[in-house]
């Protein structure tokens, strides 16, 4: 009855809003700048997002009024510091729609929430001659955990091969398993080429193994609705910087029968019960994984931004941003010498290209003098360069505040490159 209360609560406690880009753009204070003499372009998303004011504020007003050590303290700042913390965990529940509050273990971001898994599961369930399945367009945060598991256990790493388009290959990924498979670790939408992955039909075959699977969700969960029951990941892995939230906070949801057999990855304060010379007994979860003070500032400004995303229909937010991108895709296409790098039928956010003979580098770097942000280099992404026989792309990344003007100026800033290198 209680839960029922507090989901009613949080119902009715946004506002719907109405989605527009040019009035959604006034929310984030960073946007309004001038960079060389040029008002600021901002097409870096995909790196790590600007944040809204009300995340902003949410933070500063925390530590101005609220901030104490959570959990235990009997005084009346860490118990508002507590419910602001937990209730960060309920609000990443219902953002994701988890059972419940125990499936959400705060961490550092996606990379240490991966690290924790290739860990915990693999310390006790991958041996020598077990196989991990990865695919070809994995970020290093979810290629090297599973290399160090690899290599202390003797498993193997099976790769999901993917065609020239950027779009891996589900038949081939169908023949890699085997009963030796005892993991899939899988990303949802590829942050060097922003193809948007079929998880949940490749969840089904994995579990038609009864192999479990991590989804990386640091590049979706900025620009789609994540449902993970819907899904049936077992482990689900995002940070908070890259979609509008502050850096140093991230998310692993896992099964709660999951977790409950996985060992503690770090040990310390707070994730103990009781603890001697002799033996330590390891709390409940999610407590279980999350040792030492933890980054409360970040879980608050965490929430901030899922409130602020929820006063939005996340579907029209991915249309607009789809729509932004192919806009974006079709113009730059006409530019002789320029190759888009990823063009699956089903993409996101991402706009990866190379431009005749100039370096990215450097088309970054001139970019930068017309007041463009952009990404340039192999995005943590080295095999993804490797499967193309590149070393590098430019990328744009586009986001919820990012207009058509964004869009005119990046094309500006490709005509000035082709002017300064001609």
């Amino acid at each position: 009855m209680a839960r029922e209360i507090m989901e009613s609560v949080h119902a009715t406690s946004h506002v719907q809003r109405s989605f527009d880009p040019v009035t959604v753009r006034a929310d984030f204070p960073a946007l309004h700048q001038d960079v060389h003499g040029k008002p600021l372009v901002y097409l870096d998303t995909a790196a790590s997002s600007q944040k809204p004011n009300a995340v902003i504020d949410a933070m500063t007003d925390f530590y101005r009024n609220d901030y104490s050590n959570v959990h235990r303290g009997v005084h009346l700042l860490s118990q508002r510091a507590t419910d602001l913390y937990e209730g960060a965990r309920s609000a990443v529940r219902r953002f994701i729609n988890a059972r419940n509050d125990r499936e959400i273990v705060f961490t550092r971001g996606t990379t240490e929430a991966i690290n924790l898994v290739s860990r915990s599961y693999g310390r006790d369930h991958i041996k020598e001659g077990d196989e991990i399945i990865i695919s070809a367009m994995e970020h290093h945060a979810n290629i090297v955990p599973w290399q160090m598991i690899r290599d202390m256990t003797g498993a193997n790493l099976r790769i999901i091969p993917m065609n020239d388009d950027g779009e891996l290959l589900i038949d081939e990924y169908k023949k890699l398993f085997n009963d030796r498979t005892k993991m899939v670790a899988v990303v949802h939408v590829s942050n060097a080429l922003g193809t948007i992955n079929p998880v949940k039909e490749m969840i089904e075959i994995a579990h038609s193994w009864d192999v479990p699977v991590l989804v990386d969700g640091a590049q979706s969960t900025p620009h789609m609705s994540i449902d993970v029951q819907d899904l049936d990941c077992d482990f689900f892995a995002f940070s908070a910087h890259k979609m509008y939230g502050p850096t140093g906070i991230g998310v692993l949801y896992g099964k709660e029968e999951l977790l409950e057999i996985l060992p503690p990855y770090q040990g310390g304060g707070d994730m103990i019960l009781s603890v001697t010379f002799e033996k330590t007994l390891y709390n409940e979860i999610p407590n279980k994984f999350e040792a030492g003070t933890p980054n409360i500032a970040g879980a608050v400004g965490l929430k901030a931004a899922i409130d602020y995303l929820s006063q939005f229909d996340l579907d029209e937010i991915a249309r607009y941003e789809s729509e932004l991108l192919q806009s974006a895709t079709e113009r730059v296409k006409e530019f002789t010498g320029l190759t888009v790098v990823g063009n699956a039928a089903q993409k996101a956010s991402v706009l990866s290209f190379l431009l005749c003979a100039v370096h990215p580098h450097d088309i970054g770097t001139i970019f930068d003098q017309k007041g463009v942000a952009i990404r340039a280099g192999h995005h943590c992404a080295q095999p993804v360069m490797q499967r193309f026989s590149i070393p590098a792309t430019a990328r744009a990344s586009f986001a919820m505040y990012n207009t058509t003007d964004d869009v005119d100026r990046l094309i500006d800033a490709i005509e000035y490159v082709l002017e300064v290198f001609s």
